[in-house]
């Protein structure tokens, strides 16, 4: 008797096709912890320390070849450096002549804080309603950021943070919230709140292992507050989200 070959020849009247697999979403999966952050990153970040320690003032000229020179690099990663410097209003550029500081207004942050508010609560609302939350990896991003608290690696805290809350947006599943969600350009404001506030770094990470508990206990109104407030409590508001003014506010 001859072997099969795999080749089943025309399907037979009547016959039943075979039934397909059903495609499953790809699993989150956790990046490397200690990538190496690229050297547009790198450009980014060094001059967002200046603009916002005021070293860098209002008016002041950023020249892409002068930069390349200081880093060390080609022009590619500066250009990339200060387009997400743009993107986040901090300069702008200007046809021949090059990029130029803005004033620093920290109103753009508190602001984007708000909207990172309504965003996250939502995600939490719909990832714990499905059940979607990976809870190994947001664990492993907590863990993260305990480590970085340890070592004072304040740049990798943010990185930490961020990754944790791109878990729990990505497991809302909704597509339009997530590119509304990264368009704020996460890592670059966590970045620039970290410079601006200066916080406790064990605090930073105490903050995401209570939110995670609150999320594992499965209440999902309790979840939607705690994430809420843990964005607003960053946006310096005279208000909390329910209206009772801040400590050395006046009640108006």
């Amino acid at each position: 008797m001859p072997e099969p070959t795999g080749d089943l020849g025309p399907a037979q009247p009547g016959a039943q096709p075979a039934p397909q697999p059903v495609p499953q979403p790809a699993p989150q999966t956790a990046g490397p912890r200690s990538a190496r952050p690229t050297l547009s990153r790198q450009i980014r970040d060094g001059l967002l320390r200046r603009i916002v320690s005021g070293e860098l003032g209002e008016g002041d000229r950023l020249i892409e070849t002068k930069i390349a020179l200081e880093f060390g690099t080609s022009q590619a990663p500066v250009r990339e450096a200060l387009r997400q410097l743009e993107g986040l209003g901090l300069i702008e550029s200007q046809p021949r002549h090059g990029s130029r500081v803005l004033p620093f207004a920290e109103q753009t942050i508190r602001e984007a804080y708000i909207l990172r508010a309504a965003l996250e609560e939502t995600a939490t609302r719909l990832a714990m309603l499905a059940g979607t939350l990976p809870f190994d990896l947001l664990q492993e991003a907590v863990e993260e950021m305990r480590r970085c608290a340890r070592d004072g690696d304040v740049p990798g805290i943010g990185l930490a943070s961020a990754r944790f809350h791109r878990h729990v947006v990505r497991a809302g599943g909704n597509a339009l919230l997530t590119r509304a969600w990264e368009a704020l350009q996460i890592e670059a404001r966590t970045a620039i709140a970290l410079m601006v506030t200066g916080p406790e770094l064990e605090r930073v990470a105490e903050e995401h292992r209570e939110l995670l508990d609150v999320m594992r206990a499965g209440d999902v109104e309790t979840a939607c507050r705690h994430a809420r407030d843990h964005q607003w409590a960053y946006a310096d508001t005279p208000h909390d989200p329910y209206g009772t003014p801040r400590r050395g506010q006046p009640d108006t």
